[in-house]
């Protein structure tokens, strides 16, 4: 290796010290809880936004469910935290370019992007599903909590390097 090259942290390092690990999972529970609260205060029925998260593999049958379930639930939360993973990664690498400026913004242009895609690129089977419960005031809501989540795990771990 060059003597000027920068050198790379570990894997488990950058996962660790605000990687795409942390942001992901904080990112996903967080909204996850967003849609359940929206979900309970817009439907009536707390699980029916993660339910329709399902249709990926469920179809309409999971869009249409409003009861916990393990079919539908379970496998929209899983679903859920997939795609909390995918654009997890996109913040954190958008972190570890970009040393400049406020993580909360990178995390709330991450959070606009992800809810861009999901509703106009994405095929109508392939997106969150959570329009079919929740109203737009609500999926403002979780997308913010989604873009919470992002910022709350970097920030945590910048904290501890700047103790040690």
């Amino acid at each position: 290796m060059p003597e000027n090259a920068p050198r790379r942290e570990p894997a488990r390092s950058r996962l660790r010290d605000g990687g795409a690990l942390w942001p992901s999972l904080c990112a996903g529970t967080l909204s996850t809880l967003a849609v359940a609260l929206r979900s309970r205060r817009d439907r009536g029925a707390a699980a029916a936004g993660l339910n329709a998260t399902s249709q990926w593999l469920w179809g309409r049958p999971a869009r249409r469910r409003l009861g916990p379930s393990l079919r539908y639930t379970l496998t929209g939360y899983a679903v859920h935290q997939l795609c909390s993973f995918l654009w997890g990664a996109v913040f954190a690498a958008w972190n570890r370019r970009v040393r400049r400026g406020s993580r909360a913004r990178r995390a709330a242009a991450v959070a606009l992007l992800a809810a861009a895609v999901d509703y106009t690129v994405t095929p109508r089977r392939l997106r969150p599903g959570f329009e079919a419960h929740l109203s737009v005031f609500s999926m403002g809501v979780v997308y913010a909590a989604f873009a919470a989540g992002l910022c709350l795990a970097p920030e945590r771990a910048a904290r501890r390097r700047r103790a040690r």
